[in-house]
């Protein structure tokens, strides 16, 4: 009787020891998603102070209410909040599109760029930039932001289209999604060079700036569709934590535990696709964004996808927020493309979180 009531008092002991370890632990990533979000907050203040005339901080935020001088608040409220709005929507957007590919695919490399979303957005922008007007209003024609972004979208949709077709037919194994998105990101840009092939000059460098990316060109209407959208796909990926929790199991476990695994894969990539897709088609290529974001997330937060994903969402409008600042101001008054300065700064972040994970 004696040595079984101290097995109960141990067992409740330890019960209550991994409840208080279990507190303490989401209390934590509570508290790293709050200070990530007041540093996101404090980075963005810091941009509206940053362009070609120098405005103290306090003084952009009183112009972002419309006080203060004339020009300091049509510079704010006119160019640099647009900037601002559209680097945090866009960051965002892409950072849990990344996520939640991360957990569907089974791929902790799998992003827009992975499953060619990115790469689709590039040709239906360059077929637009290069083919469709030219045919349809002559070759000097200007080809407007909102139908090439239209033409973005829509061939960053068609690719995932195509995905989610093969992947239907595989049987829906993760590596198939993947492969498939390779061959595709292969097709298009094979598609896209052909084109680009027979332009002149001028018509390159207007696929090239598109390319590039850029935070200005969007308009308050697009970046409320950016908005809109990445609203709607954000309320999924949180009704689907739980799913995406079970996941990382692997889908075999995650059956045994109720979850339709096949509904979760196709609903998650599609709705990845469209997160992306709404972001790409109007900033062009901003890459490494949704894959590093996650990344970094899991570093501070663990694997709960309760806490990655918000985590996710502020680290990427953070890193889009700060490779802005160091686009704008490393040879200020020249503005650098985003998406090199991403890629730049992306790259030798991500290698070294692959040698810290080696090293563990």
């Amino acid at each position: 009787m004696g040595s079984s009531a101290d097995r109960t008092i141990a067992l409740s002991e330890r019960e209550r020891s991994v409840d208080g370890a279990a507190r303490r632990s989401e209390r934590k990533s509570i508290a790293v998603v709050g200070a990530l979000t007041l540093a996101m907050m404090c980075i963005a203040a810091f941009s509206l102070s940053c362009g070609a005339s120098c405005i103290d901080v306090p003084a952009s935020v009183s112009a972002l209410f419309g006080l203060g001088a004339p020009q300091d608040v049509a510079a704010v409220q006119s160019i640099r909040l647009p900037r601002v709005v559209c680097a945090v929507v866009a960051g965002a957007g892409l950072a849990l599109a990344g996520a939640a590919l991360q957990s569907v695919l089974e791929n902790p490399l799998a992003s827009s760029s992975t499953v060619g979303i990115s790469q689709g957005a590039a040709f239906g922008a360059t077929l637009a930039l290069l083919v469709v007007v030219p045919a349809l209003a002559g070759s000097s024609a200007n080809v407007g932001a909102g139908t090439t972004a239209l033409f973005a979208f829509v061939g960053a949709m068609t690719s995932s289209a195509v995905v989610l077709l093969f992947s239907k037919l595989g049987s829906m194994r993760p590596e198939s999604i993947v492969l498939v998105g390779v061959a595709l990101s292969a097709l298009w840009a094979g598609a896209s060079t052909i084109i680009q092939y027979f332009a002149n000059d001028v018509e390159l460098t207007r696929v090239l700036f598109w390319q590039f990316g850029d935070l200005g060109r969007a308009t308050w209407s697009q970046i409320g569709f950016m908005a809109l959208i990445g609203a709607g796909c954000s309320v999924y990926f949180f009704a689907n934590r739980w799913n995406y929790n079970a996941l990382q199991s692997g889908g075999r476990a995650a059956g045994s535990l109720g979850v339709d695994v096949k509904r979760t894969r196709i609903a998650g990539v599609a709705v990845a696709s469209l997160m992306a897709a709404a972001m790409v088609a109007f900033v062009g290529l901003i890459n490494f964004i949704g894959l590093i974001a996650p990344h970094i997330a899991r570093r501070v937060v663990g694997n709960d996808y309760r806490y990655l994903l918000p985590a996710s969402l502020v680290l990427g409008a953070l890193i889009m927020l700060l490779s802005d600042l160091a686009a704008r101001m490393a040879i200020s008054p020249v503005i650098l493309p985003i998406g090199a300065i991403t890629s730049f700064l992306g790259a030798p972040l991500f290698l070294y979180l692959l040698y810290r994970g080696y090293r563990r």
